[in-house]
């Protein structure tokens, strides 16, 4: 068996998660706008949840999460649900395609760092450093035991800024273990610090901070605004 990480207690309040502004008031659809009457709507909103990865989630009808594991009837628990039920296919740093789970830093510097760097990639890929984002945070409390790897060189791969390779291999290790999540330093601001946390009832008292403008000008680097 491969060395599995110590265990760390975190009590940690005010982590910040970043979103895309749009969809961080998931009680509305984008589809209300679109209909005449009632029943149109109600076509619709059968169109849109046919395709809706978090509805298909809380019915259990993922392969890698159960309905078990979610949340319900807590603020934002739709945001929640969101982070582990949209994975994206090639998965994150400590996920796989099909299971996602809640990203969030100590500091919201750090959170600001880690969408700069994926949003810029992006925009690497056309050449073009034009345009402006915003962000919605969203904060959470954590009180409980994550598997640690801050400082300990048996997982420096977990940190390769090119791969995620290593890193999910030991997610999968530690999700078959039961683990929480993990705690690590950010690849992309190393003063940093993230969790991985791979159960959404440990995601406590989630409320909306701050929000951020991010601009691309012409460079690679952002101006960073709040509004």
């Amino acid at each position: 068996m491969a060395v599995v990480p110590q265990l760390t207690a975190l009590r940690q309040f005010d982590t910040c998660r970043l979103i895309p502004s749009r969809f961080a008031d998931l009680e509305d659809s984008v589809l209300a706008p679109l209909a005449d009457d009632n029943r149109l709507l109600r076509d619709l909103f059968d169109l849109e949840n046919a395709t809706n990865e978090r509805l298909r989630g809380e019915a259990g009808l993922l392969p890698g999460i159960g309905v078990d594991e979610l949340v319900f009837g807590v603020p934002n628990f739709r945001i929640v649900n969101a982070a582990y039920t949209y994975a994206r296919p090639e998965g994150s740093r400590f996920n796989d395609g099909t299971r996602g789970a809640w990203y969030c830093a100590f500091e919201a510097e750090t959170a600001l760092a880690e969408v700069s760097f994926h949003k810029t990639v992006e925009y690497q890929e056309i050449n073009r450093f034009d345009d402006s984002v915003t962000y919605q945070s969203m904060l959470a409390d954590f009180n409980a035991s994550f598997h640690d790897i801050r400082g300990i060189e048996n997982f420096a791969g977990c940190l390769d800024p090119q791969s995620y390779i290593a890193s999910q291999a030991l997610a999968a290790e530690l999700l078959d273990l039961g683990s929480m999540g993990v705690i690590y330093p950010s690849v992309r601001r190393p003063e940093g610090v993230n969790l991985a946390c791979f159960r959404p009832a440990l995601v406590g008292n989630v409320r909306k901070g701050p929000a951020y403008r991010l601009t691309w000008a012409g460079t690679p680097q952002p101006r960073i605004e709040i509004i």
